[in-house]
């Protein structure tokens, strides 16, 4: 952004100061959680975090494969807090988003479970599989025969 430019944001500011609030307040699901999505660890998907989505703010989001992570702590087993969290599913699912809810409890002791399931649904969403990072498409087989690409040999486009 230039030297003068106003952001172009459309989200409210205090939307978005809550979600920076709550990126500072995680909780230790969260942390655990995030922990294994960030930097794309799951199978290269990206991953952001408390990222607001209409009024809400999502928990963890891979837009790639229009993909909502939520994380309920014990609150949200009431009667009425299933309701709300159903109502909000249905916001964020109009947007385009598939909604996915874990307990803290889920994360904290079937964390491999829980990736997987990630995992299976970032696969069936995600429109094609995503290219490596650039440092490591040097890395990549080349198939015997194929023309050579600018990032053969050290070649950097």
């Amino acid at each position: 952004m230039g030297k003068g430019k106003t952001p172009t944001w459309k989200v409210s500011a205090k939307l978005r100061s809550n979600a920076r609030a709550l990126r500072t307040n995680s909780t230790d699901a969260e942390r655990l959680l995030w922990s294994e999505l960030r930097d794309h660890r799951l199978n290269g998907a990206s991953f952001r975090r408390q990222v607001p989505i209409e009024n809400f703010i999502a928990d963890f989001v891979c837009h790639a494969a229009k993909l909502v992570i939520e994380l309920d702590g014990g609150q949200h087993f009431s009667d009425e807090q299933e309701a709300a969290d159903a109502r909000r599913s249905k916001i964020i699912e109009a947007q385009g988003f598939h909604v996915v809810r874990f307990s803290n409890h889920d994360v904290m002791v079937n964390r491999p479970g829980v990736l997987e399931t990630i995992a299976t649904a970032i696969a069936e969403r995600a429109p094609t599989p995503a290219l490596p990072r650039k440092r490591e498409r040097g890395q990549i087989a080349r198939v015997e025969g194929a023309a050579p690409t600018p990032w053969d040999e050290g070649n950097q486009p």
